[in-house]
Protein backbone atom coordinates (compact mmCIF):
# COMPACT_ATOMS: atom_id res chain seq x y z
CA UNK A 1 0.00 0.00 0.00
CA UNK A 2 2.91 2.35 1.11
CA UNK A 3 4.50 1.79 -2.29
CA UNK A 4 1.58 1.90 -4.17
CA UNK A 5 0.92 5.51 -2.53
CA UNK A 6 4.03 6.47 -3.50
CA UNK A 7 3.79 5.65 -6.96
CA UNK A 8 1.03 7.73 -7.45
CA UNK A 9 3.01 10.80 -6.08
CA UNK A 10 5.70 10.14 -8.36
CA UNK A 11 3.63 9.88 -11.19
CA UNK A 12 1.85 13.08 -10.57
CA UNK A 13 4.46 15.17 -9.87
CA UNK A 14 6.17 13.57 -13.21
CA UNK A 15 3.05 15.06 -14.96
CA UNK A 16 3.94 18.56 -13.25
CA UNK A 17 7.39 18.37 -14.58
CA UNK A 18 6.78 17.52 -17.90
CA UNK A 19 4.93 21.60 -17.62
CA UNK A 20 7.70 23.27 -16.64
CA UNK A 21 8.51 26.07 -18.76
CA UNK A 22 5.76 25.84 -21.26
CA UNK A 23 2.13 27.23 -21.16
CA UNK A 24 -0.98 25.26 -19.98
CA UNK A 25 -2.08 23.08 -23.45
CA UNK A 26 -5.67 24.08 -24.88
CA UNK A 27 -8.69 21.27 -24.41
CA UNK A 28 -9.03 19.40 -27.67
CA UNK A 29 -12.64 20.51 -29.15
CA UNK A 30 -12.47 16.66 -31.63
CA UNK A 31 -14.32 14.01 -29.85
CA UNK A 32 -16.52 16.31 -27.74
CA UNK A 33 -20.70 16.67 -27.97
CA UNK A 34 -20.19 20.39 -29.68
CA UNK A 35 -17.33 19.18 -32.48
CA UNK A 36 -19.75 15.65 -33.14
CA UNK A 37 -22.86 18.31 -33.59
CA UNK A 38 -21.31 20.89 -35.71
CA UNK A 39 -19.81 18.37 -38.01
CA UNK A 40 -22.79 16.37 -37.84
CA UNK A 41 -26.01 16.76 -40.73
CA UNK A 42 -28.73 18.19 -39.20
CA UNK A 43 -31.48 16.13 -38.54
CA UNK A 44 -34.04 16.85 -41.63
CA UNK A 45 -37.28 18.71 -40.92
CA UNK A 46 -40.79 16.93 -41.77
CA UNK A 47 -42.67 19.35 -44.07
CA UNK A 48 -46.31 20.23 -43.24
CA UNK A 49 -48.53 19.35 -46.04
CA UNK A 50 -51.07 21.99 -45.22
CA UNK A 51 -48.55 24.88 -44.94
CA UNK A 52 -48.41 27.46 -47.81
CA UNK A 53 -46.37 27.25 -50.31
CA UNK A 54 -43.90 30.45 -50.82
CA UNK A 55 -42.33 29.38 -53.88
CA UNK A 56 -43.69 32.31 -56.33
CA UNK A 57 -43.72 34.57 -53.14
CA UNK A 58 -41.02 37.64 -53.33
CA UNK A 59 -40.91 37.17 -49.28
CA UNK A 60 -40.04 33.69 -47.99
CA UNK A 61 -39.11 32.57 -44.80
CA UNK A 62 -35.94 30.51 -44.53
CA UNK A 63 -33.08 31.70 -43.10
CA UNK A 64 -31.35 32.67 -46.25
CA UNK A 65 -33.68 35.73 -47.04
CA UNK A 66 -33.43 38.93 -45.83
CA UNK A 67 -36.22 38.63 -42.98
CA UNK A 68 -35.68 34.84 -42.24
CA UNK A 69 -35.36 34.16 -38.42
CA UNK A 70 -31.73 33.16 -38.19
CA UNK A 71 -32.33 31.66 -34.55
CA UNK A 72 -30.44 28.80 -33.67
CA UNK A 73 -32.98 25.52 -33.47
CA UNK A 74 -30.92 23.01 -35.36
CA UNK A 75 -28.40 20.46 -34.09
CA UNK A 76 -24.70 22.04 -34.89
CA UNK A 77 -26.54 25.54 -34.51
CA UNK A 78 -24.12 28.30 -32.38
CA UNK A 79 -25.66 30.74 -30.62
CA UNK A 80 -25.09 33.65 -27.85
CA UNK A 81 -24.82 32.96 -24.31
CA UNK A 82 -24.97 36.19 -22.27
CA UNK A 83 -23.77 35.74 -18.81
CA UNK A 84 -24.31 38.47 -16.57
CA UNK A 85 -24.37 37.67 -12.82
CA UNK A 86 -24.76 40.62 -10.01
CA UNK A 87 -25.74 38.88 -6.81
CA UNK A 88 -25.98 39.92 -3.51
CA UNK A 89 -26.80 38.40 -0.61
CA UNK A 90 -26.44 39.43 3.39
CA UNK A 91 -27.74 36.49 6.27
CA UNK A 92 -27.30 37.19 9.92
CA UNK A 93 -28.92 35.64 12.69
CA UNK A 94 -28.28 35.41 16.91
CA UNK A 95 -29.41 32.85 19.12
CA UNK A 96 -29.25 32.46 23.28
CA UNK A 97 -30.64 29.75 25.50
CA UNK A 98 -30.22 29.35 28.87
CA UNK A 99 -31.40 26.81 31.10
CA UNK A 100 -30.94 26.56 35.20
CA UNK A 101 -32.08 23.24 37.46
CA UNK A 102 -32.23 22.56 40.87
CA UNK A 103 -32.49 18.76 42.62
CA UNK A 104 -32.54 17.79 46.24
CA UNK A 105 -33.80 14.64 47.50
CA UNK A 106 -33.73 13.77 51.07
CA UNK A 107 -34.42 10.80 53.21
CA UNK A 108 -35.62 11.68 56.89
CA UNK A 109 -36.94 8.10 57.77
CA UNK A 110 -36.77 5.01 56.17
CA UNK A 111 -38.09 1.68 58.35
CA UNK A 112 -35.44 3.42 60.79
CA UNK A 113 -32.17 2.86 58.03
CA UNK A 114 -31.37 6.61 58.05
CA UNK A 115 -30.81 6.31 61.71
CA UNK A 116 -28.64 3.78 61.42
CA UNK A 117 -26.54 4.88 58.87
CA UNK A 118 -25.93 8.41 60.57
CA UNK A 119 -23.89 6.49 62.98
CA UNK A 120 -21.86 4.48 61.12
CA UNK A 121 -21.36 7.80 58.81
CA UNK A 122 -18.69 10.73 59.60
CA UNK A 123 -19.31 13.27 61.79
CA UNK A 124 -21.65 16.02 59.93
CA UNK A 125 -22.82 13.97 57.31
CA UNK A 126 -26.61 13.13 57.56
CA UNK A 127 -28.80 10.92 55.31
CA UNK A 128 -31.72 13.58 55.88
CA UNK A 129 -30.43 16.00 52.96
CA UNK A 130 -28.81 12.84 50.76
CA UNK A 131 -28.54 14.30 47.51
CA UNK A 132 -28.49 18.18 46.53
CA UNK A 133 -27.67 18.97 43.10
CA UNK A 134 -28.01 22.45 40.90
CA UNK A 135 -26.64 22.91 37.33
CA UNK A 136 -26.93 25.95 35.13
CA UNK A 137 -26.04 26.31 31.23
CA UNK A 138 -26.01 29.14 28.67
CA UNK A 139 -25.18 29.67 25.07
CA UNK A 140 -25.11 32.50 22.90
CA UNK A 141 -24.18 32.48 19.12
CA UNK A 142 -24.10 34.96 16.21
CA UNK A 143 -23.53 34.20 12.40
CA UNK A 144 -23.66 36.48 9.34
CA UNK A 145 -23.32 36.00 6.15
CA UNK A 146 -22.21 38.29 2.97
CA UNK A 147 -21.74 37.99 -0.67
CA UNK A 148 -21.43 39.65 -3.39
CA UNK A 149 -20.52 38.23 -6.80
CA UNK A 150 -20.26 40.38 -10.46
CA UNK A 151 -19.41 38.71 -13.35
CA UNK A 152 -20.32 39.63 -17.52
CA UNK A 153 -19.25 37.48 -20.03
CA UNK A 154 -20.63 36.37 -23.43
CA UNK A 155 -20.00 33.41 -25.25
CA UNK A 156 -20.92 31.24 -28.76
CA UNK A 157 -22.24 28.29 -27.46
CA UNK A 158 -23.47 25.46 -30.19
CA UNK A 159 -26.80 23.05 -30.37
CA UNK A 160 -25.55 19.68 -29.52
CA UNK A 161 -29.00 18.08 -29.38
CA UNK A 162 -32.66 18.95 -29.84
CA UNK A 163 -34.91 17.24 -27.61
CA UNK A 164 -38.28 15.33 -28.93
CA UNK A 165 -39.91 18.46 -26.84
CA UNK A 166 -38.08 20.84 -29.08
CA UNK A 167 -35.74 22.02 -26.15
CA UNK A 168 -32.39 22.36 -27.14
CA UNK A 169 -29.30 20.98 -25.70
CA UNK A 170 -26.57 23.39 -25.37
CA UNK A 171 -22.71 23.57 -24.82
CA UNK A 172 -20.22 26.01 -25.07
CA UNK A 173 -16.64 26.23 -24.22
CA UNK A 174 -14.16 29.10 -24.01
CA UNK A 175 -10.52 29.39 -24.09
CA UNK A 176 -8.07 32.31 -23.42
CA UNK A 177 -4.47 32.32 -22.89
CA UNK A 178 -2.79 35.10 -21.56
CA UNK A 179 1.66 34.27 -21.36
CA UNK A 180 1.20 31.08 -18.94
CA UNK A 181 -2.11 31.25 -17.99
CA UNK A 182 -5.12 30.17 -19.46
CA UNK A 183 -9.24 31.49 -18.76
CA UNK A 184 -12.26 29.10 -19.59
CA UNK A 185 -15.18 29.25 -19.63
CA UNK A 186 -17.83 26.47 -19.85
CA UNK A 187 -21.25 26.65 -20.36
CA UNK A 188 -24.20 23.73 -20.40
CA UNK A 189 -27.93 23.40 -19.76
CA UNK A 190 -31.31 23.30 -21.90
CA UNK A 191 -32.80 26.42 -23.51
CA UNK A 192 -36.13 26.97 -25.51
CA UNK A 193 -36.21 28.04 -28.67
CA UNK A 194 -38.79 30.72 -28.10
CA UNK A 195 -35.97 32.13 -25.41
CA UNK A 196 -33.72 32.89 -28.20
CA UNK A 197 -33.51 36.67 -29.15
CA UNK A 198 -34.14 37.99 -32.74
CA UNK A 199 -30.39 38.72 -32.28
CA UNK A 200 -29.65 34.71 -31.60
CA UNK A 201 -28.96 35.54 -28.06
CA UNK A 202 -29.97 34.06 -24.66
CA UNK A 203 -29.38 35.02 -21.10
CA UNK A 204 -27.97 32.89 -18.06
CA UNK A 205 -31.17 33.33 -16.40
CA UNK A 206 -32.95 31.52 -18.90
CA UNK A 207 -31.16 28.21 -19.60
CA UNK A 208 -32.64 25.29 -17.31
CA UNK A 209 -30.11 23.21 -15.43
CA UNK A 210 -27.46 25.63 -16.21
CA UNK A 211 -23.77 24.95 -15.12
CA UNK A 212 -21.39 27.46 -15.61
CA UNK A 213 -18.06 27.34 -14.88
CA UNK A 214 -15.42 29.86 -15.17
CA UNK A 215 -11.39 29.28 -13.82
CA UNK A 216 -8.14 28.99 -15.10
CA UNK A 217 -4.71 26.65 -14.80
CA UNK A 218 -1.60 27.63 -15.08
CA UNK A 219 1.67 29.10 -13.21
CA UNK A 220 -0.65 31.13 -11.17
CA UNK A 221 -3.26 29.24 -10.28
CA UNK A 222 -1.00 26.39 -9.20
CA UNK A 223 0.74 28.81 -6.53
CA UNK A 224 -2.68 29.52 -5.33
CA UNK A 225 -3.28 25.51 -5.09
CA UNK A 226 -1.46 23.50 -1.59
CA UNK A 227 0.45 21.04 -2.87
CA UNK A 228 -0.54 17.52 -3.14
CA UNK A 229 0.73 15.99 0.01
CA UNK A 230 -0.13 19.10 2.41
CA UNK A 231 -4.20 18.24 0.64
CA UNK A 232 -3.63 14.53 1.28
CA UNK A 233 -2.54 15.51 4.95
CA UNK A 234 -5.56 17.99 5.65
CA UNK A 235 -7.65 14.89 4.71
CA UNK A 236 -6.00 12.12 6.86
CA UNK A 237 -4.71 14.06 9.91
CA UNK A 238 -8.07 14.16 12.80
CA UNK A 239 -6.45 17.62 13.82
Amino acid sequence: MRRLILSALALAGCSDLGQVGKAPDFSPLEGSYQHHAIYSAAFPEIADPNAPSDASSLWTASRASLLGDRRAGQRGDILTVVIEIDDRAKISNSSARNRTGNQSMSVPSLFGLPQRLDRELPEGASMEEAVDTSSSSAFSGTGSVSRNEQLTLRIAATVVEKLPNGVLRIEGQQEVRVNFELRELIVTGYVRPADISRQNEVTYDKIAGARISYGGRGQISDVQQPRYGQQISDIILPF
